[in-house]
């Protein structure tokens, strides 16, 4: 049965009446409690992978950042994970403007997600993450102006007046920590759209909203670590993503746009658990040719440094104290000549390309 148009709502309209949650719409259907269960067994699939590494760096300091490629490109910044992966660490003024942006997005989820604790997801949190995406404070909207638009033409107009912003977000942040039985995962979705249809800063709200889904799956217990990127998905779908947020506002379609949700961390959870299963693959075989080829290095140490993202450093070894300069570059030298790591040159300083990590990890049919 078809949705019916919703009364009242025009896009080029400010949408000071959005619909407070929970939706009056019945949420958990048949076809959406199937593809939660679906959604559940991936995710714990994933997680059940992830904390058998021996080292949970590895995920965390790179699935950030390819999320950050993703959700950003959602917004049309485009680089590329290669590129972020080599400036990661490096200072922000020698770093294009729109890899900075990028690597920033990384910086808020890891900055956000070990702060949990303390901070839950809520109002707050997000003008935390969207301010350090964007490199400078991002207070609620004050002024009209904003709307959504593509080739022209006005597809949505979010709400205007700081209290009517403040006071939806309260209620979002209400729905996010009620006491009820919607699943988690039914929250998140539902979440999503509300935050983006709220859409309470200037800019920075697609990126911001991406970020703290990863964050409520942590909270809510279902991943151990923000290692799921729905952006991978979204990007992949992004014509159906828009097509489906403005199908819930014009004619209430939570359905379809829970499902499209649901398929994302299936989908996403699926191939993350397949790149894990590969990690730990590389790492055996890694750990191997070292202990054949350079069996004096400090085996664990040198793993972690390798491991913990595709590109290392002299620097990296001695700032985590397993040598210093001369043999940290010694270490590096031998690893390169038994086929474990390539040398790069980049200006006056060397980079040691973890190449089969960054070939996993990048690699999209994998």
């Amino acid at each position: 049965m078809a949705n019916k148009p919703v009364k009242g709502w025009k896009p080029e309209a400010p949408y000071n009446e959005l619909p407070a949650l929970p939706p009056l719409t019945p949420l958990q259907t048949p076809a959406v409690l199937k593809a939660t269960i679906r959604a559940r067994v991936a995710l714990a699939e994933l997680d059940r992978l992830a904390g058998k590494l021996p080292n949970p760096g590895i995920l965390v300091r790179t699935l950030p950042l390819m999320e950050a490629r993703c959700s950003s490109e959602i917004e049309n910044i485009v680089t590329t994970d290669d590129m972020l992966f080599q400036r990661a660490d490096l200072p922000s003024e020698s770093t294009p403007p729109i890899v900075r942006e990028a690597s920033r997005h990384a910086e808020a989820l890891l900055e956000a997600y070990h702060g949990l604790k303390k901070l839950p997801v809520c109002s707050r949190l997000a003008q935390q993450v969207c301010s350090r995406i964007k490199g400078h404070p991002m207070p609620i909207r004050k002024l009209p102006g904003t709307v959504i638009a593509s080739r022209k033409q006005v597809m949505y107009t979010p709400p205007v007046g700081e209290s009517v912003i403040r006071g939806l977000l309260a209620n979002w942040e209400t729905y996010l920590h009620s006491d009820d039985d919607t699943d988690p995962l039914i929250r998140m979705a539902v979440a999503h759209y509300q935050f983006e249809a709220i859409h309470p800063f200037t800019d920075g709200n697609g990126r911001t909203g991406r970020i703290l889904n990863s964050l409520y799956l942590t909270e809510a217990g279902l991943l151990e670590q923000p290692i799921l990127y729905l952006s991978r998905y979204i990007l992949a779908h992004r014509s159906d993503y828009y097509r489906l947020l403005n199908a819930v506002t014009s004619h209430e379609a939570w359905e379809e746009w829970v499902l499209y949700i649901l398929n994302g961390v299936v989908e996403v959870a699926t191939w993350t658990a397949g790149k894990v299963r590969e990690i730990h693959t590389l790492l055996e075989s890694t750990q191997k040719q070292i202990v054949k080829k350079c069996p004096d290095l400090p085996l664990d140490e040198i793993m972690r440094a390798i491991f913990e993202q595709p590109y290392c450093r002299i620097r990296h070894l001695v700032d985590t104290g397993i040598a210093k300069r001369e043999t940290a570059s010694l270490y590096l030298v031998q690893l390169t000549k038994a086929g474990v790591l390539t040398e790069i040159k980049q200006g006056r300083d060397k980079l040691f390309l973890n190449h089969r990590l960054l070939h996993l990890l990048t690699n999209p049919e994998g």
